[in-house]
């Protein structure tokens, strides 16, 4: 599935609607780094938005692009953003959770295993996420949840027995401690090295959406794919706050226009895109269907186990957030 043509289309959309007359400003340079590949629905949507902005603002600003890691790794693009290395760009958000566990808010497994649940749960904790990012001089643009999180193996798995010893690729907080709790190995490894750890066998295992084992061809070393929906997990577009602070009201704008356009559009890719990844991993001769009932009971088990780490971790703040989530229910 080629995304970018539709979502280009609708980026142009977007710019023509909110462009008009605007004062003239020395033309801006904005670089954009992102952590996954450049045809994973996240960067295209990325890059739809960067060049609705571009558009909008009649090159006023002119946002450039960084798919794959190019430009900073991903565990590196929220500091590079912070500090002025770059203007804008976009990382995941439960990435962060090691500096405060409240950004692990959307990979709490089994709190909100649907689009719907997941899009009330990150209302809850914007207001939060929002407060926390402005201390760290970061104002967040927008945000895109991935397809629901499920199991990758290179053998047939029915228990979590089957699960000790794998060298499992842990990417935040919560699948290093899902590793500990199944006795899995956890490795960090980030999305734009996943192919050549599987290859290599630095890794065996994950936890992940459909579109990331699609689009790094993950079937070329792994065989099985468990649909466990644990989590859906945020990337989100942020940008440096003191350039946010020195745009023009006129671009602040045209930018929050494209930034709602492009988590509304990202939205939809991505639940467009999670039934066809998982029809993708299945032609590339994966296994792909629902675990065992006995592997999804102890997952829930471990999940009920992680539910009270991750509260007694954000405190207060945790509690608002899940209180808040459960009375939008």
């Amino acid at each position: 599935m080629k995304l970018t043509n539709k979502l280009m289309t609708g980026a142009a959309s977007i710019a023509i609607a909110v462009s008009g007359a605007l004062p003239a400003l020395a033309a801006e340079k904005w670089d954009m780094p992102m952590a996954y590949s450049a045809t994973n629905f996240h960067s295209e949507n990325g890059a739809a938005f960067a060049e609705c902005v571009t558009a909008g603002t009649n090159g006023d600003i002119e946002i450039t692009v960084h798919p794959g890691g190019s430009l900073f790794a991903g565990a590196d693009i929220k500091r590079a953003i912070q500090s002025g290395q770059v203007q804008i760009g976009e990382r995941l958000m439960s990435g962060h959770a090691n500096e405060n566990p409240v950004f692990g808010f959307d990979s709490v497994p089994f709190l909100a295993p649907s689009f719907e649940d997941s899009a009330k749960l990150f209302e809850a904790a914007r207001p939060k996420m929002e407060e926390l990012l402005a201390q760290q001089n970061l104002v967040m643009l927008y945000a895109v949840a991935w397809p629901p999180q499920g199991l990758y193996f290179n053998k047939k798995v029915n228990s979590v027995a089957d699960m000790a010893g794998l060298k499992f690729r842990s990417y935040n907080n919560a699948t290093a401690r899902l590793a500990e709790l199944t006795n899995m190995l956890p490795v960090t490894i980030e999305a734009a090295e996943i192919s050549q750890a599987f290859a290599t066998g630095v890794a065996e295992s994950m936890i992940s959406s459909g579109a990331t084992g699609y689009d790094r061809k993950v079937w070329e070393s792994l065989s099985h794919f468990y649909e466990v929906d644990a989590w859906l997990p945020y990337n989100y577009v942020m940008v440096n706050k003191d350039i946010w602070d020195a745009t023009s009201d006129a671009h602040k704008g045209i930018i929050t226009s494209c930034a709602k356009e492009a988590a509304d559009r990202g939205l939809e890719a991505s639940k467009n895109y999670t039934q066809f990844t998982m029809d993708g991993l299945a032609e590339g001769g994966m296994t792909v269907g629902p675990a065992s009932d006995q592997l999804m009971g102890e997952l829930r088990s471990i999940g009920e186990t992680m539910t009270a780490d991750w509260l007694a971790e954000a405190g207060e703040d945790g509690q608002a957030i899940v209180d808040a989530f459960n009375a939008m229910k």
